[in-house]
């Protein structure tokens, strides 16, 4: 299970393991606000499972200038859908193949279904004759820079819906 952790002003910090969760609460450094199913038992105590936490004191974050490609981040972008035929992505695709020049950037890469990686290769999208329903771009915002955000629980929605 994992718990959302906010700031002491109440925006999204992080994502972290449940237990590492009832650490915080126990040490004073952190606030329960919203307990989830089920409950975390050891030897002589049994506490409920947090959900999320509000941390006691104001943390300040370093952002980040721009935000590191990879692929785990491609998929979220795109919605786990293939930029080619919008079923579901397992993997990415460079728009411009890597031996034909192309990066690793938010720009040159989409997610992409196994089947469509395969017949595409190393080819160009006008060899292909497929075109994109969208223009790939850095995502934007802070809750990009989450970690463990990729499938949210549903008892967060109003607190990063704020975010």
């Amino acid at each position: 299970m994992r718990t959302l952790v906010l700031n002491a002003g109440y925006e999204p910090l992080a994502v972290v393991p449940s237990r590492r969760a009832v650490v915080l609460i126990m040490r004073g450094k952190a606030t329960m606000i919203r307990a989830g199913e089920g409950s975390l038992t050891g030897v002589s105590v049994s506490v409920p499972r947090p959900s999320v936490i509000v941390l006691a004191r104001y943390v300040r974050r370093p952002r980040a200038k721009r935000l590191a490609v990879t692929r785990r981040g491609v998929l979220r972008r795109d919605g786990h859908r293939c930029a080619y035929c919008g079923r579901t992505a397992t993997t990415v695709d460079h728009i411009q193949p890597r031996s034909r020049g192309g990066e690793d950037s938010w720009e040159n890469l989409v997610a992409c279904c196994l089947a469509c990686n395969g017949a595409k290769g190393d080819k160009s999208l006008a060899q292909m004759r497929w075109t994109l329903p969208f223009r790939p771009r850095e995502p934007r915002g802070d809750l990009w820079h989450l970690r463990g955000l990729e499938q949210p629980d549903d008892a967060w929605r109003d607190y990063l819906a704020a975010a």
